[in-house]
């Protein structure tokens, strides 16, 4: 078994990540496509507070690019991207549409991602043939006027948005894009995924949970069994019997990071790079972070997103950013874009232990780009955290 330290995993993984491609002048539709190759799917989130979350991955790796690159590729043919339930909601390239017919059955049969979907054949195909009717349609456009139920925060939707979200787990329809109100725009799957793509045979489902497990380690570089499962959320058992299979085939290589309690495996291709020289501020949902064991196993960095929490009770604040400095994530950051008034506000900012001195100078460069690629127009900073005072945007 290869051994390697928790340094060389660390690289190993940024380099997986993105973060060692040369940067293009003006990043292109083929600037985008090789970013996506690394990360593999983009997650979705409607918090705004700074940037939606499938831009800033992007952002992160390719620098300042136009955002209507991203709506070309998931929205425009030859459509790049489509948006399904992948890691949670996240655009994913679509050749993966064939490999994911299996969690699509598996929606099916259990009336969708949550199982609250009521049997309505009436209502479901009404909804069908509408949408095959009028074309792509938010639920706000369909709805039947059925009431919403009021006890569940966050979850009251009407029977019409219940239906669509089982519809699209299913496969039945597809996500053709979203509005101006971030609502989702769903059409019929032929009209949504390429017929090239349609045509393709579905896979066995062993050989599917192989090719997730494939891609998952790709973006990885280096990771546990727990590691891979979580990037496409896979059943534990079909993740580990494909982590095998990968091993015996000679494309996953059994690795002892060192500091690691669980087993861990490379990727064959994976690069091994003496050095990062990244910069980048992380959201809460980069793949980088967003398994938080593996943050902290990574990087010996703690992060919780406080979204959730109580004012009150926040410890660093409502939406943190990570600042990765080298191959190190050196700082974290409170953002808010205050776009009435053109700021980006710093709301917090907190040095890491054993930050180097360079960090606020390399902070503050950074929040100066992404002022610039928000199309704001100052940079405020609030006296909160160790950090702030030392900023200079």
């Amino acid at each position: 078994m290869e051994s390697m330290s928790v340094a060389q995993a660390r690289r190993v993984a940024l380099a997986a990540q993105g973060f060692l491609d040369k940067p293009h002048a003006a990043p292109t539709m083929r600037t985008l496509q090789r970013t996506v190759e690394r990360t593999g799917v983009l997650q979705v989130d409607s918090v705004n507070v700074l940037q939606r979350a499938h831009y800033m991955p992007l952002y992160s790796r390719m620098g300042p690019y136009d955002p209507d690159l991203l709506r070309r590729a998931s929205e425009e043919r030859p459509r790049r991207l489509v948006e399904y339930w992948a890691h949670v909601q996240a655009l994913m390239p679509v050749d993966l549409w064939p490999v994911m017919q299996h969690r699509m059955a598996e929606f099916r049969a259990q009336r969708g991602k949550w199982g609250f979907v009521v049997g309505d054949d009436g209502l479901e195909q009404s909804l069908l043939a509408e949408i095959a009717d009028r074309g792509a349609s938010t639920a706000r456009d369909l709805d039947d006027g059925l009431p919403r139920e009021k006890g569940n925060w966050g979850w009251n939707w009407s029977e019409t948005r219940k239906m669509l979200d089982y519809l699209y787990t299913a496969g039945v329809v597809a996500i053709a894009g979203r509005n101006s109100q971030f609502e989702i725009r769903y059409d019929l799957p032929e009209r949504v995924i390429p017929a090239d793509v349609l045509a393709q045979p579905t896979p066995a489902i062993d050989e599917a949970n192989r090719e997730l497990v494939r891609r998952a380690a790709r973006s990885h570089g280096v990771a546990t069994v727990q590691d891979l499962r979580d990037y496409y959320r896979m059943g534990a058992a079909e993740a580990a019997t494909a982590v095998a299979e990968l091993v015996e085939e000679g494309e996953l290589v059994p690795v002892d990071v060192r500091g690691w309690r669980r087993a861990a495996y490379l990727h064959r291709d994976a690069r091994l790079p003496r050095r990062v020289h990244a910069r980048a501020l992380l959201s809460p949902f980069d793949p980088v972070v967003w398994e938080r064991a593996r943050t902290e196993a990574l990087f010996d960095f703690h992060y919780r997103i406080e979204i959730y929490v109580p004012a009150a009770k926040r410890v660093h604040g409502y939406y943190v950013l990570p600042f990765l400095l080298g191959d190190r994530i050196v700082a974290r950051v409170d953002l808010k874009a205050d776009r009435k008034q053109g700021r980006l506000v710093v709301k917090g900012a907190y040095a890491e232990p054993d930050a180097p001195a360079e960090t606020a100078e390399e902070l503050s460069a950074e929040l100066r780009r992404l002022r610039d690629w928000l199309q704001l127009d100052t940079v405020t900073v609030e006296p909160r955290g160790d950090l702030a005072p030392l900023l200079r945007c």
